[in-house]
């Protein structure tokens, strides 16, 4: 009797849409090329019931999905791939065409590089009559970022957020790369089940819905009531919604996706898991060493060296993240950065309490402050409690960065600027006295500081009352000239004496 081979069970897999992430500088238009492309695909009806910053939306052009990831920028992009997340497929480097490539985008481009994954380039705001998208793609080229039209096999496109052009060929070169990849995700089936995976891109505590995460399902199909897990929180999944806010039954590959049920708020870049069993997923949990808690954090620095205190609040924990790390980036070798708490939410009555007991500045990213405290600051006669609010992140570190600069104290330099050698010496009345000389250096100006040297020591020190040549006042001679001098001074200036003049100026600390 022949035996019969069992079948092994096959992965079934699925073409997934493309998911695209946009980097590049501030002030470029990573957001309004963004909000173009949303309001472009996207009915104001539809639009419209997107009231909360979820991280994450998708749009569909000639009847295929594209989700696009708005990370704070491509440090937070970087934080979700320290930690192996795979977060996207395809980017997006935006660049103003009417600009030049910046050291923003520089840092942009090595963010995508080190991702490896296939970059288009973006030359926003073509509309300006000062654009000259030739001009970029040459500066490109030096950073090794070749386009088509310059030899190379990196698509670029020219588009302007404002008017909204070039928003189709975009969305048909995305979808053109996005093939070339042939992207695909294991999805279960009757005789291979497979885990719903992903990855968490956005999170933040809901006074009334409690934590809420924005997550990218990246493969598998995520349903209501799953037991998903990250290295952190655990989740019965009590809803997920779409992008939109809208109620779903199931998350698929690609899909952006908000969950409700998580135990506490998960941290950006954690990966997700289902799971059988509430047990087999804290078992899970257990076994990997949290790398970040999540909530109020408290650096604790301590040394001889200056301090500033900060107390950073943020929308959501993606934006806190992407601050913390370029704060970190700060130089710290005269002062010191100190961030009391790092939370999300808005700037509550614990914020200004904590502040005002450790002289700390409040800073806020595109969080409101709560009534009790306008009204308190409103009261403030003399002013201790220091609030500001940004909704740019590079805006906020320049602050936090010259508010370290303004703790440093002022630095006299002093730089020589020119010398005379003494010939003829005249005594005059107690600290005053008529020289004349020769100017061997530089120049000297009515009222410049003196310092006098004899035999190369320093003697004593003055200033230049009045200056003069042939016996006429004059207020400035240089190298070569011979000139009167009527000093004021501390000593008694005699032949063969050099008189170094020189000026002092107070420049503001430097980190």
């Amino acid at each position: 009797m022949v035996k019969k081979t069992e079948k092994k069970p096959t992965q079934k897999m699925t073409p997934r849409p493309p998911v695209v992430v946009v980097l590049g500088h501030v002030d470029h238009g990573k957001s309004s090329l963004l909000e173009a492309i949303r309001d472009f695909k996207i009915t104001s009806k539809e639009s419209g019931g997107i009231t909360q910053h979820i991280g994450a939306y998708e749009v569909e052009d000639k009847g295929k999905l594209i989700t696009f990831i708005d990370t704070p920028g491509h440090e937070a992009f970087s934080a979700m791939r320290a930690r192996g997340a795979e977060v996207a497929d395809i980017a997006l480097l935006v660049v103003d065409a009417a600009q030049s490539v910046q050291p923003q985008t520089k840092e942009a481009i090595m963010a995508i590089k080190r991702a490896e994954i296939p970059m288009i380039v973006v030359l926003n705001k073509i509309d300006l009559p000062n654009a000259n998208p030739g001009k970029i793609k040459g500066e490109l080229a030096k950073v090794d970022v070749a386009v088509e039209s310059y030899g190379g096999t990196i698509p670029s496109v020219e588009v302007s957020a404002k008017e909204k052009t070039g928003i189709d060929e975009l969305l048909e070169v995305i979808l053109l790369v996005a093939d070339m990849q042939e992207l695909k995700a294991e999805i279960p089936s009757e005789e291979y089940p497979v885990p719903a995976e992903g990855l968490i891109i956005e999170s933040y505590m809901d006074g009334s819905r409690g934590p809420v995460a924005t997550a990218i399902v990246k493969k598998g199909i995520l349903r209501a009531k799953d037991i998903i897990a990250t290295d952190l929180a655990l989740a019965k999944v009590r809803s997920i919604k779409d992008f939109r806010g809208k109620e779903i039954s199931e998350g698929h590959p690609s899909q952006p996706v908000i969950i409700l049920g998580f135990e506490k708020v998960p941290a950006v870049g954690e990966k997700f898991k289902s799971y059988r069993t509430e047990d087999e997923a804290i078992e899970e949990i257990k076994k990997e060493k949290p790398k970040r808690e999540i909530g109020p954090t408290v650096l604790d620095l301590s040394g001889d060296k200056k301090v500033l205190n900060i107390i950073l609040k943020g929308d959501v924990f993606g934006s806190l993240e992407a601050i913390e790390g370029m704060l970190k980036n700060l130089p710290q070798d005269k002062v010191i950065l100190r961030i009391l708490k790092s939370e999300v939410g808005e700037i509550n009555e614990t914020d200004a309490k904590l502040a005002e007991m450790s002289k700390a500045s409040i800073i806020g990213f595109r969080v409101k402050i709560s009534p009790s405290v306008m009204k308190f600051m409103k009261n403030d006669l003399d002013k201790k409690l220091r609030i500001r609010t940004f909704d740019i992140i590079y805006e906020l570190i320049q602050d936090v960065r010259s508010g370290l600069e303004k703790s440093l104290e002022a630095e006299v330099v002093r730089t020589d600027v020119g010398k005379l050698r003494t010939i003829l010496v005249f005594w005059g009345e107690k600290n005053r006295q008529i020289v004349g000389g020769k100017i061997t250096e530089g120049e000297l100006k009515k009222g410049s500081k003196l310092e006098i040297f004899r035999d190369d020591k320093k003697i004593g020190a003055g200033r230049i009352v009045n200056l003069q040549r042939d016996k006429k006042d004059i207020d400035k001679l240089s190298k070569g000239d011979e000139a009167g001098i009527l000093f004021e001074g501390n000593v008694k200036i005699e032949k063969s004496d050099i008189l170094v003049a020189f000026i002092e100026e107070r420049k503001k600390g430097e980190l």
